[in-house]
This record gives C-alpha cells, sequence and structure tokens, in this order.
C-alpha cells in the first residue's frame, strides 16, 4: 500500500522541480519512483538524503535553498483541516523549514491516521533551547500537559535534535482548539518549535482498501 502511495506522489514530480522528501519508508519507495527525473532534493533526513545520493538524485543544503517546488512527508495524525500531528522523527523543525519554502507541502498516509480532528494519541514533540528546559517544562504543565524528556532504548541518556536541543515528548488531552495550543506552546521563550503542523500542509494523498485519494485543504477526498 505504501509503494502505491508514493507511486501516485511520483506523478507530481516533474522534471527541472526542487523536491522536499521527508522520511519514514514511504518516501524511500517515492526516491525509487522518481530517481531517473531531472530533479534536485532537499530532506532534513539523512537516511533519506543517503537513499537519494545512492540512487544518483542531487541532495542540496537546505541552509543554501529558499525555493522548494513540491515536497512531500508522512505524519502520525492528519485531520480534515489538514492539521498534522509529526512525532517520530523529532526533526520537525527542520521539516517545517523545508515546507515553509514549498509551493506544495503533501502528507502521504494510510487511512488509519486520518481522523476528523486531531486525537492526540502521540506526543507533541517541543523542541527546547537546553537552559529553557525547566521554565518551559512549567508552562507546559500549566496547561496540563505531561511532559516526558525522549529518551532510546539504545542510547544512554537523553536525546537531543540535530541542533543539540531537548526534545520534550508531551502528552495533552481533550484539546479543543489545537491552533491555540500551538501558538501558546511557540510562544514560550525557548521554544523553538512543535510537531504541530497548523496551516502549513497543503494535500493529503491517502492510501486504503479501497483505493488513492487525494484531498486540498479545503475540498473533499477525490479518487486518483
Amino acid at each position: 500500500m505504501k509503494k502505491k502511495c508514493a507511486l501516485y506522489a511520483s506523478k507530481l514530480v516533474k522534471d527541472g522541480m526542487v523536491v522536499g522528501l521527508g522520511g519514514g519508508s514511504t518516501i524511500q519507495y517515492l526516491i525509487d519512483y522518481v530517481k531517473d527525473k531531472d530533479i534536485q532534493v532537499v530532506t532534513p533526513s539523512a537516511k533519506t538524503a543517503l537513499k537519494a545520493q545512492k540512487e544518483g538524485l542531487t541532495v542540496l543544503n537546505t541552509q543554501y535553498v529558499d525555493h522548494v517546488d513540491i515536497a512531500f512527508d508522512g505524519c502520525d495524525e492528519v485531520d480534515s483541516h489538514l492539521n498534522a500531528l509529526k512525532s517520530g522523527g523529532g526533526i520537525h523543525t527542520q521539516e517545517k523549514i523545508i515546507a515553509s519554502m514549498a509551493n506544495e507541502y503533501i502528507v502521504l498516509i494510510d487511512e488509519s491516521k486520518f481522523h476528523d480532528t486531531l486525537t492526540f494519541k502521540v506526543p507533541v514533540v517541543v523542541e527546547v533551547l537546553p537552559k529553557a528546559f525547566s521554565i518551559v517544562k512549567k508552562k507546559i504543565e500549566e496547561l496540563n500537559g505531561i511532559v516526558e524528556w525522549r529518551t532510546a532504548s539504545n542510547k544512554d541518556g537523553f536525546l537531543i535534535s540535530d541542533e543539540g536541543n531537548i526534545l520534550l515528548d508531551v502528552y495533552f488531552k481533550n484539546v479543543e482548539d489545537i491552533r491555540l495550543l500551538n501558538q501558546t506552546l511557540l510562544m514560550m521563550p525557548g521554544v523553538v518549535d512543535t510537531s504541530l503542523f497548523v496551516d502549513i500542509i497543503t494535500g493529503i494523498i491517502m492510501i486504503s482498501d479501497k483505493g488513492v485519494f487525494k484531498k486540498e485543504k479545503d475540498g473533499e477526498f477525490y479518487a486518483l
């Protein structure tokens, strides 16, 4: 199913484009479908960069890019208003930089990840400057967020972002206003960014047992 989703996404990629690619297995399949096209790639994912280079694609340094024609990524949850929550990779700040450059920013999902509104079964990841850890943790807890400092089973100590910042996994319940929550978190001094994607995504390509479907910002799903 992921291969089929990637195949349909690849049809949107044209020669001459600068293409943003996120992480995850669907993106790995997408690279296989676009590797023979005359494109340049920008990505926040080291794994994606290695795969793209292996397949002969030119990978640009994000630092020197200010425009992307189209970008693709995955997510943990996305809703009918194209709000998304991305928790797994911990590279959401870099993903948002690429998204901000892109004419189109499309998430590739299976139907289990689509909801009328976000469920917040996965945490909101908040990237925080180390010196702001204690005050940000306190302010988030005042919002009834449950804060956990991200760890990994194969690393001693806490995980940090590629930029050397702290990654906090924050669990929220009964979120009534996703936009307000995101704005409140972003306004806290020391917060770099969150893994909530609000007013960023322009489209969804969704795979299900019934086929492949696309949805734009204010439209309904239609079959591809």
